[in-house]
């Protein structure tokens, strides 16, 4: 199974303030997120998951959160850990799992991480929730394509 984190990060590294983008909505990168990540799993922190269960993303939502709960969303699946939560996603028998956020399930799961689209907004914002630092020499940029308010780039860890 291939992990894709996918988030949209500003030039300073910012993804969010007080869970929210701080930035205006910007639709075509929306759009583009929302037809990658359609047709398969996605794991996400138990916030970022609440601040999306009115659109929910993908096929299905593992939910990583350190205490147990009940999402009452038939699609939705609680992982207690990075361990459990790639389980349950490999689990669903997709090609693909795709990592949402928040900061810190970024940041956990990016030892993981086979490929990363990033749509790199334009400008720096003032935020409390940053996409983690990675090796640049681990990873290989294979398309990179501009549009109005950011560019999406792609990437390829190195050796995977």
């Amino acid at each position: 199974m291939e992990i894709v984190s996918v988030a949209a990060v500003a030039e300073n590294g910012v993804i969010g303030r007080d869970g929210e983008l701080p930035w205006e909505s910007i639709p075509v990168d929306k759009r583009q997120y929302r037809e990658r990540v359609a047709d398969g799993p996605v794991i996400l922190g138990r916030r970022t998951f609440e601040s999306m269960r009115e659109d929910l993303p993908g096929r299905a939502q593992v939910v990583l959160s350190r205490t147990e709960r009940s999402y009452n969303v038939a699609t939705a699946r609680h992982a207690a850990d990075v361990d459990a939560a790639l389980e349950v996603a490999a689990s669903l028998g997709y090609p693909s799992v795709y990592v949402l956020g928040g900061g810190e399930v970024y940041e956990l799961l990016q030892p993981h991480v086979d490929r990363m689209a990033l749509s790199r907004v334009h400008g720096s914002y003032d935020g409390d929730s940053h996409y983690p630092e990675w090796d640049a020499d681990e990873w290989e940029l294979e398309r990179e394509t501009p549009y109005d308010r950011f560019t999406l780039e792609e990437w390829r860890r190195i050796g995977r």
